[in-house]
């Protein structure tokens, strides 16, 4: 999990690309949480959280 300081550095192009990574990643741990079961369930709920930091960020640079 990255620290949104970390992530205010981004620029919105940039933090766009790690969005897409990042719910990606996410498709693919809930994928594998269901066919062979979860080795950390927590992993899921920290790319979300991190997923919503960027896009609080993104938000809060366009305007």
């Amino acid at each position: 999990m990255l620290k949104s300081s970390e992530f205010s550095k981004l620029s919105v192009k940039e933090i766009t690309e790690k969005v897409a990574s990042l719910k990606s990643e996410l498709f693919n741990k809930k994928f594998t949480k269901f066919t062979t079961g979860s080795d950390k369930p927590h992993a899921a709920k920290a790319l979300k959280k991190d997923i919503a930091r960027l896009l609080t960020i993104k938000n809060a640079k366009k305007k």
